[in-house]
């Protein structure tokens, strides 16, 4: 059964995984985001109710 026979799957995945977390991976945590979170302060609008006609 060839499914079984890890030997040429096995490798593919280990230099695919090797190349992700050794090459790949710095390279994408290097990147500075354009849009640094800020603190923002928080405005709550004073709201009045609705007037409605039923009640």
């Amino acid at each position: 059964m060839p499914q079984l026979n890890p030997n040429p799957w096995l490798f593919i995945m280990i230099v695919s995984w090797l190349t992700f977390s050794l090459i790949i991976q710095p390279k994408l945590l290097s990147f500075m985001p354009t849009n640094t979170p800020s603190e923002k302060i928080s405005m709550s609008a004073k709201s009045s109710s609705w007037p409605w006609p039923w009640t």
